[in-house]
């Protein structure tokens, strides 16, 4: 039986209040919005997930410590968008909202018809909003460049 995917990730931050704000006014606009919040299973915190299709994405209080990029770790999140000009009206927020570019909107170097950006969260954490084309019954989404 094949698997269904992942259905969520929860992300530890230092003020959920913020990461809310970071997520929904990027991405609130093409779809992510709060799903629930639940008692943590320490019955100590709050866990808001945000739902992105059919995927959730949790936000829950850190005990402490900072992320850094490229250490052990998440390497970055992608969120898919249906079209490029959603890309770019995504990055457009992330620069309203003065958040860290990492990489403006570009076709990648490596994938035929892969368009996206980078933005490093409140927390360090670095996020992808990318268009894609539409993989076929036969064909792979992850099409590398011809030389």
């Amino acid at each position: 039986m094949p698997a269904r995917g992942i259905q969520h990730v929860d992300l530890c931050v230092r003020d959920v209040g913020r990461s809310l704000a970071f997520y929904l006014g990027i991405l609130g606009p093409l779809g992510l919005e709060e799903d629930l919040r639940v008692p943590s299973y320490r019955g100590t915190e709050e866990v808001v997930y945000l739902r992105f299709g059919e995927q959730n994405l949790g936000l829950r209080p850190a005990d402490g410590g900072e992320h850094t990029y490229y250490d052990a770790g998440i390497e970055h999140l992608a969120f898919e968008v249906e079209r490029r000009e959603e890309v770019d009206e995504a990055f457009e927020r992330c620069r309203q909202l003065g958040a860290r570019i990492h990489y403006p909107p570009e076709e990648d170097r490596d994938l035929d018809d892969y368009y996206a950006f980078f933005v490093f969260d409140p927390d360090g954490f670095r996020i992808e909003v990318f268009s894609a084309k539409a993989a076929g019954s036969a064909e792979s989404r992850w099409t590398p460049r011809q030389p």
